[in-house]
């Protein structure tokens, strides 16, 4: 919607903080609306941007347990992911 989310390419992997709100593709405010429980960017990868290839979610299944990497929106580093449970909202 044309705000800026961080003032440099590397500040969204580096500790800075996004500036929100943060809108999802149904126009939802990510950050504040109870939809989104968790607020987390979904993104399969390891903490230096690369594939994690065990950590992806990509093959998984509703009835599956598999886990993917992904960070907390609030803290401002998108890759410094932990895993979740693939099936987390």
């Amino acid at each position: 919607q044309g705000q800026l989310l961080a003032k440099s390419w590397s500040s969204l992997f580096g500790g800075a903080a996004l500036r929100g709100p943060i809108y999802s593709f149904n126009g939802r405010n990510v950050l504040a609306d109870p939809i989104w429980p968790h607020r987390l960017a979904w993104h399969g990868s390891t903490p230096r941007g690369g594939h994690a290839r065990r950590w992806d979610c990509q093959g998984w299944r509703s009835s599956g347990t598999g886990q993917g990497m992904a960070s907390a929106l609030g803290e401002g580093r998108l890759l410094a992911g932990q895993r979740h449970n693939c099936s987390t909202p």
